[in-house]
């Protein structure tokens, strides 16, 4: 695999929490709703996934407004760890890129979350 982009992206979760207090329709407009029950509606877990969805973007090298939040899904596997679905425009802007995978960390604490995501393409694994 070749890597073919990085990004990382860091929410206050105070702040974060406060702007979906202010707007409630933003939490169906910016998660899914498996993505709102995987994160029990916790501020710290909804802010870690906003963070992944930055971070995706900047893989993509791409902006707000290049696809639906909706678009970028952050799934939560069976083993606890956190894994990227693309839909619709999203996968397409993944394919322009070549991306063949994305791998997610991600990371809070009640102040702070993160997330860092490494998108990868098929390619010529080179010997060390």
């Amino acid at each position: 695999m070749t890597t073919v982009g990085v990004g990382i992206d860091i929410v206050d979760v105070a702040r974060f929490s406060r702007a979906l207090q202010r707007r409630p329709a933003l939490l169906t407009r910016l998660f899914t709703d498996q993505e709102r029950i995987d994160s029990r509606l916790a501020p710290e877990r909804l802010a870690a996934r906003f963070a992944a969805k930055e971070a995706v973007l900047k893989t993509l090298s791409s902006g707000i407004g290049a696809t639906s939040w909706r678009n970028i899904e952050i799934h939560r596997e069976p083993s606890g760890a956190p894994s990227v679905r693309l839909h619709g425009s999203a996968r397409d802007l993944a394919d322009r890129h070549g991306v063949g995978e994305l791998h997610l960390s991600m990371s809070h604490t009640d102040q702070t979350a993160a997330a860092f995501v490494v998108a990868s393409a098929p390619g010529v694994t080179r010997a060390g």
